[in-house]
């Protein structure tokens, strides 16, 4: 028999499931945190040059006199545009004619300035410390910051290529632990590094476990839950990630020194890495079987028939076990071209435009933890939105729908002065994505293709935090690149193929006679 029927009968959505989902999502929730946790960690805060009025021994002697500091800031730092304090230039001598000029007299445009040969002060009263503050990678150097955020990017791209085969190759939950205990070991060393480049070598590597996480919790809730359940399942999964961004805003508000948070996201990971072992995470029955690894097989769902209350099945399920469920044969799988075409470009999309946006909240509002807070409340009942469109209108509509809308809401924020560039959409393509790819792909490779689409999401991350760098030359082109990308991207995803209902395929051979819209059963391997 098919291993849905064998799920069934052990029980396919019982309490071995809620408390699965439950052990999975959590750790999701403290996932996203490492995701978004750059929007503090390396926050910009407001920051002049170094002077020696203003920063020395003899400031106190000037105050003295009468000059107090607001008046030695103007003798030394230029104004900009804006009529504010110059962030990256200084006055090559202080212009003290400004004291006596008024609004109406001529100013210092003509004076002469330089960079901030000694430094930077920053202004510590929303974070007493961040990566930035910490290797002044502002003015010049403020490239460091988005090329960091690529670098984690790089790292889950390299992640996905690597832990989907081995996921195949070595099971779900060993991957997965060993993914806890790095993502702990890497973030909680990041957080007593001693120069930039061994924090980007490490927050690689916290990336690198991040993509074993992600894609096998995924996997773990799809190949232990029915089909009819499983939109509900992932999309429990989904809001673990929205959940996530909130928790990081009050986390953040509570912790303003970057080494203090990254730890306070990191340490958990060391528990659940040791509840990883538990009763309630099994490995996944059907690859077990499918490996032909029958005994272990077994054992989980006999595992899960006690914890479900099946224990009157335990005699039957091991004489069906052995006598039609596995091990079932598997082949080399002819991936159909327009297929993948058609997946490529709404993952791409959803990493640029995503990331680009998300990690950039600065730009936004004033009040970076409210962003925050407002990122993950909408992203909550726009995802649940989702799984209602998508089993009325199934995944296809529902992801081309998304893409296009949040690409037709960045691009409107473009002509307003501020505005929140429609997070919600991309938020639901993420979603989408996550449920457009597991259910066509059988067992033993569905962790290698779904590595697939983790690594071409990756590759629009990557590239997503340095378009925010055009900003320079035009403040509006990283908006209409975020924008534009979106809506190529959902008018492509209409080429996707409708997963809706469509069961899991246990072998390679199952998803071939799909291809050809044959249902058959599973085949058992000829004796040797």
């Amino acid at each position: 028999m098919a291993f849905a029927e064998l799920l069934e009968q052990v029980g396919s959505l019982g309490r071995f499931q809620i408390f699965q989902i439950v052990s999975l999502v959590i750790p999701i929730m403290c996932l996203t945190t490492h995701n978004l946790l750059e929007n503090f960690t390396a926050a910009i805060p407001p920051h002049r040059c170094w002077v020696p009025l203003l920063d020395n021994a003899s400031a106190s002697a000037l105050v003295a006199r009468g000059l107090g500091p607001d008046a030695l800031l103007r003798v030394s730092i230029p104004l900009d545009k804006h009529q504010k304090p110059e962030s990256c230039r200084r006055f090559l001598h202080p212009q003290w004619q400004l004291l006596e000029l008024n609004e109406s007299a001529p100013n210092a445009s003509g004076a002469g300035t330089e960079p901030c040969l000694d430094g930077w002060v920053y202004d510590r009263s929303d974070f007493t410390s961040t990566i930035v503050s910490k290797w002044d990678m502002v003015c010049d150097w403020q490239f460091l910051k988005p090329m960091a955020q690529s670098i984690y990017m790089a790292g889950i791209m390299t992640g996905a290529v690597i832990c989907g085969p081995v996921s195949d190759r070595f099971g779900r939950r060993l991957v997965l632990s060993w993914c806890y205990l790095q993502m702990a070991i890497s973030g909680t060393c990041c957080a007593a590094v001693p120069n930039f480049s061994l924090y980007c070598c490490l927050r690689f590597l916290s990336a690198f476990a991040v993509a074993g996480i992600m894609m096998n919790t995924g996997t773990l809730l799809m190949e232990w839950t029915k089909t009819q359940a499983r939109a509900r399942v992932m999309t429990i999964n989904a809001l673990g990630f929205s959940f996530g961004q909130a928790l990081l805003s009050g986390i953040a508000y509570a912790i303003r020194d970057w080494c203090i948070l990254q730890l306070a996201v990191s340490l958990p990971f060391f528990l659940f890495f040791l509840s990883s072992w538990s009763v309630w995470l099994a490995e996944s029955a059907r690859w077990l079987i499918i490996t032909g690894k029958m005994d272990r097989g077994l054992h989980e769902l006999k595992k899960v028939a006690r914890m479900n209350g099946k224990k009157d099945i335990r005699d039957t399920l091991t004489i069906e076990v052995r006598s039609g469920a596995g091990p079932m044969s598997w082949t080399s799988f002819p991936v159909r071209p327009h297929r993948s075409r058609g997946r490529l470009s709404p993952q791409v999309c959803l990493g640029f435009t995503f990331y680009g946006l998300a990690l950039d909240l600065q730009s936004l509002l004033s009040d970076i933890f409210l962003v925050q807070v407002l990122f993950g409340a909408i992203d909550m009942p726009n995802k649940m939105g989702a799984f209602f469109a998508m089993n009325r209108l199934g995944r296809r509509l529902t992801q081309a729908g998304s893409l296009i809308l949040a690409g037709l809401c960045i691009l409107a924020n473009t002509m307003v002065p501020q505005g929140e560039p429609g997070e919600g959409g991309p938020g639901a393509g993420w979603g989408r994505a996550g449920l457009s790819l597991p259910p066509g792909t059988p067992v033993l490779p569905r962790m290698t293709a779904v590595g697939g689409g983790q690594t071409t999401a990756r590759l629009g991350s990557i590239l997503g935090p340095l378009v925010r760098l055009l900003g320079q030359f035009n403040p509006l082109l990283p908006l209409i690149i975020y924008g534009a990308v979106p809506v190529v991207s959902g008018l492509a995803a209409l080429l996707l193929p409708e997963t809706l209902n469509l069961p899991l395929p246990d072998t390679i051979q199952d998803k071939k006679k799909e291809d050809d819209d044959v249902i058959v059963l599973p085949s058992r391997m000829e004796a040797s």
